[in-house]
């Protein structure tokens, strides 16, 4: 869903990555700092500590910064590659299943329920992935795609309704799910 704002953000976005760009550091060097702060963001939630809620979430919302900044870096100079692609897609599947287990170690939320959102977070991502192996392309579709699950444990986190965060991941990656598997039967070409 906030993929589609993408193309109207376009212009503050290539600004974000030619000021970033400027540095001289690579996408790749973006991304592994993305992946530092959200596995910082799980041991603090894992560490289940005063403010840790909202701590881990300022770390959460920094990470998703630095998750947007990669691209936009890879873009503007032109270094958009497969290792890249590859990078950061299996940083972000460590990163999101590195949060919930800090949410889980933390207590959290329910651990059934902690589970049964990294499950679904799982299977919206290989959605997505085995519709790609058939060239059906999935961006964009789903109203949980990662962005806004992190969003929803970030700021619903920090409110102090964690329980209620992770309740809202599963529905919302459940629906994705669905969502993507109806696009891709329909486009599959027999």
């Amino acid at each position: 869903m906030l993929n589609n704002l993408r193309e109207s953000l376009r212009p503050a976005l290539e600004k974000m990555g030619r000021g970033f760009a400027s540095t001289g550091l690579s996408p790749n060097f973006w991304t592994t700092v993305g992946l530092v702060f959200a596995l910082a963001s799980a041991v603090v939630y894992g560490l289940g500590m005063e403010y840790g809620l909202i701590i881990g979430g300022i770390l959460l919302l920094v990470s998703g910064f630095f998750d947007m900044v990669d691209g936009q870096v890879a873009r503007v100079t032109g270094k958009t590659s497969k290792k890249g692609g590859y990078l950061d897609s299996m940083f972000d599947k460590i990163a999101e299943t590195a949060i919930f287990l800090g949410i889980i170690i933390g207590g959290y939320a329910e651990p059934y329920l902690v589970l049964l959102a990294i499950t679904l977070s799982l299977l919206v991502s290989y959605a997505r992935a085995k519709s790609d192996a058939l060239n059906i392309k999935l961006q964009g579709v789903g109203i949980g795609e990662r962005a806004e699950r992190l969003l929803v444990i970030a700021i619903i986190g920090i409110a102090g309704f964690m329980g209620i965060a992770v309740l809202i991941v599963v529905i919302i990656a459940a629906i994705t799910l669905v969502q993507r598997m109806i696009v891709t039967a329909k486009k599959i070409e027999e």
